[in-house]
């Protein structure tokens, strides 16, 4: 196991023994803005963050003439 295999194993047991830290973790996340958060996901969560920055990125362009 690599540090980052460990640190997630050491969240997912405490999050099994308090689950309110999760809700506390994300709303911390949220307040702090984690991009690093965005890139833990599988393909499909990946591919689908690529479509969404993609197209608000054409969609300023297009504003912006």
């Amino acid at each position: 196991m690599n540090q980052r295999d460990k640190e997630e194993q050491r969240k997912i047991d405490e999050y099994k023994k308090n689950p309110l830290i999760n809700f506390s973790d994300s709303i911390n996340r949220s307040m702090t803005g984690d991009l690093g958060a965005l890139t833990k996901g599988g393909c499909l969560h990946k591919i689908i963050i690529t479509g969404i920055i993609t197209a608000l990125l054409f969609f300023l362009s297009r504003c912006s003439n």
